[in-house]
């Protein structure tokens, strides 16, 4: 697969092993977003790139030292008896501005934990006539190392890059796909890249589940546990608390109850997985997220919430091979499944961009109870809502995922509820449709997917 995306931290990355002095720059993210091909591709011929693994400190030295006698003929003739005796060597050694890059960053200091303040110490003398790149999959540690004011390479980075999911549109291009079939592919595989080259070595969508996801053999049919591994120390409890809320337990009592805890005692491994990026939490457009009362959770990844709906509750058939019952939940559940992501997809393609002329702020959800033209109460649901940054329109869209929808309806549907509203009597209402295909009716106030992508496309510029 081509390399896409990444323009700004690839550029980001060349500034800073180009500047005036040498730098030291963090490189960080969940696995499989593309951190090493990102650097590799930057690095010359004269740079050490180096791999760690998960060997004691001394064995870690002897295979780095190897690899930069590479480029220092004679470098590994030497036994090193810790890091700062590395550094300083290879220091001494060249004449010349080069990078040193340590993958895996995290791993070096499981064994050798002394290494942060050896680095501290050196940048602090700044003596290094290289650049270091640390990279690391591990958010806890990463983020300890170089973002938690105790850490003693606190405030040392020159340049700190989280790397985050590739966006909607380049997954269009990398697999040569249209609209429709560009938001079905993004609802399984989301924007991790790892996965598109896997999907791109076969026929199709449902050839690359079956291959990749839906066996046993297949290469990521125990990825969510590989994912929890670098950052969650309760691996059982973390994978079953995203197998309850994949499989429609969304409220906090409702996952509390089916854990069969008290709900006091799953706020610090909610937010440990909100803060991974695993879970996001959902709450109602218009509500103070810190008080909120009524919130939602969600997983947040595609990928993950495609494993928990369908791999999980289905891993019995999978182990025997058995595949018509999953055909089966795939065919009865997998338009539902990818019409929650375009529910979300939308949301994020109208917050901060044009739509119709106007710009508008955040587009969440709503939710609530509503009196109602019979003076009763009616609970009510917008799947998309935004205010525009003047204040003065209010955005209220229905998302759907079928064919043959009648707008007309669905506009005045949607403008009934609004009405029902008491905050949104200060806003000049436009109802948006956000549809697969054209509806059975001509309307002007529906976007599709291909409209959707160009919204994410006008990100990019």
């Amino acid at each position: 697969m081509n390399f896409v995306d990444r323009i700004d931290e690839t550029t980001r990355l060349k500034n800073a092993l180009t500047r005036e002095k040498s730098s030291l720059v963090v490189i960080y993210g969940r696995r499989r977003l593309g951190k090493s091909t990102l650097i590799k591709r930057v690095l010359s011929d004269n740079d050490v790139y180096f791999l760690a693994d998960r060997s004691e400190g001394q064995h870690q030295r002897t295979l780095l030292a190897k690899v930069i006698a590479q480029v220092y003929p004679d470098f590994d003739k030497l036994t090193y008896p810790d890091w700062e005796s590395v550094l300083r060597t290879l220091n001494y050694r060249t004449d010349k501005r080069f990078t040193l890059c340590l993958d895996e960053f995290p791993y070096i200091v499981e064994q050798s934990p002394e290494l942060p303040s050896v680095l501290q110490k050196l940048a602090d003398e700044k003596i290094l006539k290289y650049n270091l790149v640390l990279c690391g999959s591990s958010h806890n540690m990463m983020y300890g190392l170089f973002l938690d004011s105790t850490a003693p390479l606190y405030g040392r980075a020159d340049e700190i890059m989280r790397l985050t999911p590739i966006r909607l549109p380049y997954l269009k291009e990398a697999l040569n796909i249209n609209a429709v079939n560009a938001i079905e592919e993004y609802a399984v595989w989301g924007g991790v890249p790892r996965y598109w080259e896997l999907r791109e070595n076969r026929d199709s969508l449902d050839d690359a589940l079956w291959n990749n996801v839906l066996s046993v053999n297949g290469t990521l049919y125990e990825e969510s546990v590989k994912l929890f591994q670098d950052d969650v120390k309760d691996v059982v409890k973390t994978a079953t608390i995203m197998s309850y809320i994949g499989t429609g337990a969304n409220r906090l009592s409702e996952i509390a109850a089916r854990c069969n805890e008290p709900a006091t005692n799953l706020s610090r491994p909610l937010k440990k997985l909100i803060d991974l990026g695993f879970l996001e939490r959902d709450v109602p457009f218009g509500v103070d997220e810190k008080n909120a009362k009524k919130s939602l959770y969600k997983i947040a990844d595609p990928f993950m919430a495609f494993y928990y709906k369908f791999v999980v509750p289905n891993r019995s058939f999978i182990e025997l091979g058995r595949k018509l019952p999953i055909e089966q939940a795939l065919n009865a559940h997998f338009s539902e499944y990818v019409s929650m992501q375009w529910e979300k997809l939308c949301r994020n393609a109208v917050t901060g961009n044009m739509v119709n002329g106007i710009v508008y702020g955040k587009a969440k959800r709503w939710w609530g109870s509503v009196i109602n033209e019979d003076k009763k109460p009616e609970q009510v649901e917008f799947d998309v809502m935004a205010e525009s940054l003047d204040k003065k329109h209010l955005l209220v869209g229905e998302c759907k995922w079928t064919n043959k929808e009648n707008a007309k309806q669905l506009t005045d549907e949607l403008l009934r509820k609004a009405n029902l509203l008491p905050f949104a009597k200060n806003y000049i209402i436009t109802p948006m449709l956000f549809l697969k295909n054209a509806p059975v009716d001509n309307v002007d106030n529906a976007m599709f997917p291909k409209d959707i992508i160009e919204l994410y496309t006008s990100e990019l510029h």
